[in-house]
């Protein structure tokens, strides 16, 4: 998935605020907080214009950090909200054409669910008829013979990275705007056939996605179609989609929530496996750690930090859990939270910059696209 390099602020500023607060060096203020006034000083998760649709998800990704840094920080509610609505009004005029929107990715349904709560406090049209287009996108999306999502244009490709944007969505709409709960199956639906096709016996982690009719020059498995490698990312975007959904689910939606929930337990242990034994923090291709021209990358790592502490608050994880992780250089035991916070520290410590005025992130790899051979040397390329 192809993803400017401004979304590792966004990264930051959720990892950030769904773990531990921290000054560190960068002053008096939570690392959360500063990132997300960064964010601001560039205007980033901001459309410049109608044509800029690939950022779409970093103005989606905005939202929802932004969201949580409020949560978090109530006393920024106001200069944040008005950022939150700016982002929005943006991204309208570009997804309020449900036909239009089909030709994007899925990330494109990354802005739906702030652009629910705004809606709902303000009832604007205009965000009414981007809520009804985006809705009905997914209607109009093409899908292959088993009803599985196409991710982008590509076709009978399916990406782990869709559902992060796909699955939350779709579970806050059946709830506030009473869609059948059908809508509730298909997620469960779309969120297992890509655990089914893309599952990693060796790692106990998901590839990075599958083509359906076997024809892509990655396929490695005429069975399931499966791409070669896990990229971290793409897993990243999976894992905050089970426990982001998980948290939206209705209490009387028993069936899926099993289903999140477990599938969550079990991608975290193999992913709290998967941390390097020496930095506590997770490789850029996965499942070949230590490998030359591999690295750790900061993306993955926040996505990871923020997955476990989550899931740990919602009581999806046991704090009582323990794993040993075994990287290249060296091993480590202990349970999520410990892994989880290792990790943070680490990232922070890293990967933020001081800019004096401003933070930035370093680390993240800027495209891993499987519109490619999607080799070990395409994946691992230095950011």
């Amino acid at each position: 998935m192809k993803v400017h390099s401004t979304l590792t602020a966004y990264l930051a500023a959720l990892s950030f605020t769904s773990a531990l607060p921290q000054t560190t060096k960068h002053g008096a203020k939570p690392l959360s907080l500063q990132m997300a006034q960064s964010i601001m000083s560039r205007n980033q998760g901001v459309l410049a214009n109608m044509s800029d649709v690939s950022a779409l998800l970093q103005a989606g990704f905005t939202q929802k950090a932004f969201n949580a840094v409020i949560l978090q920080y109530p006393e920024s509610k106001s200069l944040i909200n008005a950022y939150i609505a700016k982002s929005i009004d943006s991204v309208v005029p570009v997804v309020s054409n449900a036909t239009r929107d089909v030709s994007l990715p899925l990330d494109r349904l990354s802005n739906g669910n702030e652009l629910l709560r705004i809606y709902a406090e303000s009832e604007k049209a205009s965000y009414q008829q981007a809520l009804g287009a985006l809705r009905k996108s997914v209607d109009l999306q093409p899908r292959n013979a088993q009803h599985g999502l196409w991710y982008y244009v590509y076709p009978y490709w399916s990406y782990l990275d869709g559902m992060y944007s796909f699955a939350p969505f779709m579970t806050a709409y059946s709830k506030t705007r009473d869609t059948p709960a059908s809508a509730i199956d298909d997620v469960v639906l779309q969120m297992d056939l890509l655990w089914q096709h893309c599952y990693d016996n060796k790692t106990g982690l998901l590839v990075h996605g599958y083509d359906a009719s076997h024809k892509a020059v990655w396929v490695t498995s005429t069975v399931t179609g499966a791409s070669p490698h896990v990229w971290g990312r793409s897993l990243g975007w999976y894992c905050m989609a089970l426990i982001d959904t998980f948290e939206l689910l209705p209490a009387t939606a028993h069936t899926a929530r099993a289903y999140m929930a477990g599938r969550f337990r079990e991608l975290m242990d193999a992913v709290g496996r998967a941390a390097d034994g020496e930095t506590g923090a997770w490789w850029q291709v996965m499942d070949q750690p230590g490998r030359k021209g591999n690295y750790i990358e900061s993306s993955a790592g926040s996505m990871f930090v923020y997955s476990m502490l989550k899931g740990l608050r919602l009581g999806v994880l046991s704090p009582q859990a323990t794993f040993t992780s075994t990287g290249s250089s060296g091993v480590s035991q202990g349970g999520f939270r410990d892994t989880a916070t290792r990790a943070y520290e680490y990232i922070a410590k890293t990967f933020v910059v001081d800019n004096g005025t401003a933070l930035g992130w370093n680390g993240t790899v800027g495209v891993c696209s499987l519109n490619s051979t999607a080799t070990y040397e395409v994946s691992a390329f230095i950011p």
